[in-house]
């Protein structure tokens, strides 16, 4: 077994000195996540400290566990709790089926010209600032007379305060995701797509199956491994309240906090009025534990049903 081993790590070598340019361009991504995502694990250490700047990480006060209780303790932490979870699982599932109907719809479209056109106005949502989103959001739905409004009163319905109704707003939250996400999801259903073996259509058309059908009967079942991959991808980061996207539309508006506040949002609020980083960094650590824990359960159930839609 050892000759075996030192014959493979040869082997890479060799293989990495006859294609230098090819493994080179590797180097960036991995130092990207070497600087962003593996050496600022030694940050984790701050959630378990009094963090003070003049002491540093090894030099600041052990506390234990002592930063988890002001969250844990919170007298609102099961409804921000209950918030990120259903803000995340609303997003997950709506962005998910509206980004499979697209690129269904997409593939079914035979004119290139006008494929190229729709996939570009569906995909530039995704590229806008939750800043600019938000201020679009505030200019439909927010002040006096809201223009939204206005189109309610002419199909005959009762005008709403929407900057008021806390309870229509995470559906109102749901919608603007979708419409910011699914274009780019999209393009990663129809690239999965496009890599579906033209001979089972050939076949299907053969056997007089219509476009309906062969949707249902190949398209469909083939692209239930990619959705399952993205989703538990998704599921990672359930935990994980969009602060972006939630602070940039809701704000400090604690009239709709009941459905909207979420962790992140709870956090950003308690620094400014602590400054407290170990605190800060306990909840971004219970954060990530429970993002692992959700993955392996949901990749587990995923891989009872079928191996091949598991990530591990």
């Amino acid at each position: 077994m050892p000759n075996v081993r030192k014959r493979g790590a040869g082997y890479k070598l060799q293989q990495i000195a006859r294609n230098p340019f090819l493994y080179g361009m590797a180097v960036p991504g991995l130092l990207f996540f070497l600087i962003f995502s593996y050496f600022p694990i030694y940050g984790i250490l701050i959630a378990f400290k009094n963090y003070d700047f003049s002491k540093g990480i090894t030099g600041s006060e052990w506390v234990g566990f002592r930063n988890f209780n002001y969250f844990f303790t919170s007298d609102d932490f099961w409804v921000i709790l209950r918030n990120t979870l259903l803000l995340n699982v609303l997003f997950i599932v709506f962005t998910t089926l509206a980004a499979v109907l697209i690129a269904l719809m997409f593939n079914e479209i035979r004119n290139k010209y006008f494929k190229r056109i729709s996939q570009s106005l569906i995909f530039l949502p995704y590229f806008m600032s939750w800043i600019v989103i938000g201020m679009l959001v505030q200019s439909f739905l927010g002040g006096e007379s809201p223009p939204v409004n206005a189109w309610i009163q002419n199909l005959g319905f009762e005008p709403v305060n929407w900057m008021f109704e806390s309870a229509l707003w995470p559906w109102i939250l749901t919608i603007i995701r979708v419409w910011q996400g699914a274009g780019y999801l999209s393009i990663i259903f129809l690239a999965a797509i496009t890599g579906i073996s033209e001979d089972l259509y050939e076949a299907a058309r053969i056997d007089g199956a219509s476009k309906m059908q062969i949707m249902l009967r190949i398209t469909l079942p083939l692209l239930v491994p990619t959705i399952s991959i993205m989703t538990l991808l998704s599921v990672g980061r359930i935990f994980n309240g969009d602060f972006a996207m939630i602070y940039a539309i809701i704000g400090d508006n604690s009239l709709l906090y009941p459905t909207t506040d979420v962790i992140d949002t709870f956090v950003f609020r308690s620094m400014r009025q602590l400054h407290d980083f170990g605190m800060s960094s306990a909840v971004g650590l219970f954060q990530s534990v429970m993002g692992l824990i959700f993955v392996i359960i949901a990749n587990a159930v995923t891989r009872k049903m079928s191996k091949e839609s598991a990530l591990f």
